[in-house]
């Protein structure tokens, strides 16, 4: 009885809903190609389901009067906005808000942009089970906002094109796999690096024995990482140097951001207005409100984020009392703490390589002096058991002179150069790292304006948040 009247149900199913389960199964089948997972195949017994089989009563509620309809109704529809967000904000593109003055004047502090991620091929999420509007951490109950298990292979799917020279790129920040919840800046590997710099040798069980200071020790995984943005400076398989500020790629100098920024440092008589400071375009958290004071040299001064035009304007200022000095230039300040951290190579941010960003299926071969440079892509990056023992170099257990990559690899930096946390800190950023580009910005306020005093900043809504791009581009 029960299979006849199954027949009886195939048999009375219109065309019309058999030809839209066969574009529905099409363009599944398109995704399941482009995803390059076949399991997801099974998931195509769902479709089958809904459509002809009706196994499940997937519309039960839709039958039930009273609270229990009214209650699966606004269920049905919440689950349906989040699937929905979710294949949008995995495959299409996300929002993403700038929380910090690294690439000033090109993304300002309060900028929100949308994230292009077909641009360079949606990145399959390799933490499919998440809370899609949350990145690593739900909101008010501070609890993981994703499921560990599965974790699913890096696989990117087809994009447009991919990074270019001077493209502003969105990434999951390459050190953000260990992270003191208390202490998200400056990261968990600088701190142990500053640590065994004061002599404690077992950093790891220093942080964990201060939860207090420093909260849970914490393993993310690549997709749930931070998120940050960057300009790529430097691309696979090129060779890097950075000489007195100057970025030379392949021996050739990368042209600059028109509005590249350096700290300066600005000897005064007095105190500048916040007012003035803002007009120039310099945040509050930049300009620190009141002149720090040189007792040696007997003077007061800013030390400042400029522009070349800002810095001409601020020369004319009557409080300015002397020249403008680079930060880097002044001796005021440590240059040091850079990649790799625990090397010394006597580089510091003005001054550094030459080194070789990995390209992937390239062999290159490893010595004690390259050891520190790649160490970190080898063993966390592309899952290898890595040790250095006697000067020779082992590989999962096997003593290995060369060594090929399996991912290409990206040297970012931000516009303002002397306070931006960048490749010059942490290293190479790899690809399965990649978010996407910044395809335009949806709205902009000024964090240190009121509402009605130009909280909004209106000139920037849907502008190009990267006009600098191509200008940064070989010829």
């Amino acid at each position: 009885m029960q299979s006849e009247s199954f027949k009886e149900h195939i048999k009375n199913i219109k065309a019309t809903r058999w030809a839209r389960f066969g574009v529905v199964s099409a363009i599944f089948f398109l995704w399941v190609i482009l995803m390059g997972n076949p399991w997801l195949l099974f998931l195509w017994l769902i479709l089958l389901d809904i459509y002809i089989t009706n196994i499940i009563p997937w519309g039960w509620w839709k039958k039930k009067k009273g609270p229990t309809r009214i209650v699966m109704a606004w269920v049905d529809a919440i689950v349906y906005a989040l699937v929905l967000i979710y294949f949008v904000f995995a495959f299409i593109g996300q929002q993403y808000e700038i929380p910090s003055s690294s690439l000033e004047k090109s993304l300002l502090v309060g900028d929100r942009l949308w994230v292009n991620k077909t641009i360079y091929g949606a990145r399959v999420p390799q933490t499919p089970i998440h809370f899609p509007l949350a990145q690593h951490t739900m909101p008010l109950i501070n609890t993981k906002s994703y499921l560990e298990k599965p974790q699913l292979e890096y696989h990117r799917m087809p994009g447009f094109r991919s990074i270019e020279r001077g493209d502003i790129v969105v990434f999951n920040y390459p050190q953000g796999d260990t992270v003191a919840t208390k202490i998200p800046n400056p990261d968990y590997y600088q701190i142990c690096h500053e640590l065994r710099r004061e002599g404690i040798e077992k950093p790891l069980e220093y942080i964990k024995a201060n939860r207090g200071m420093f909260g849970e020790v914490v393993w993310r995984p690549v997709d749930r990482r931070e998120n940050y943005v960057k300009r790529a400076i430097g691309l696979p398989g090129e060779r890097l140097r950075i000489s007195g500020d100057t970025v030379y790629i392949n021996g050739k100098a990368v042209p600059e951001p028109e509005n590249v920024q350096y700290n300066y440092i600005i000897p005064v008589n007095g105190p500048i207005s916040a007012e003035k400071w803002h007009d120039l375009g310099v945040r509050e958290e930049d300009h620190g409100g009141m002149p720090s004071r040189n007792e040696m040299a007997g003077f007061s001064y800013y030390d400042v984020p400029l522009t070349a035009a800002m810095k001409a304007e601020i020369e004319t200022w009557r409080e300015v009392i002397g020249p403008l000095q680079r930060e880097s230039q002044s001796g005021l300040f440590d240059l040091g703490g850079i990649f790799p951290l625990d090397a010394d190579y006597g580089w510091t941010r003005t001054d550094m390589g030459e080194l070789w960003i990995p390209r992937r299926g390239v062999t290159l071969h490893l010595t004690p002096d390259n050891y520190p440079l790649y160490e970190r892509v080898i063993r966390t990056y592309e899952g290898n058991d890595l040790t250095m023992r006697d000067g020779k170099i082992f590989i999962n257990g096997k003593e290995q002179e060369y060594y090929t990559f399996k991912m290409d690899y990206y040297w970012m930096m931000g516009d303002n150069r002397d306070r931006s946390a960048d490749s010059r800190y942490w290293g190479f950023v790899p690809e399965d790292h990649i978010v996407g580009s910044p395809l335009f910005i949806i709205a902009s306020f000024d964090q240190e304006r009121g509402l009605f005093n130009g909280k909004i900043r209106w000139n920037r809504i849907f502008a190009n948040p990267n006009p600098d791009g191509k200008n940064m581009r070989d010829k």
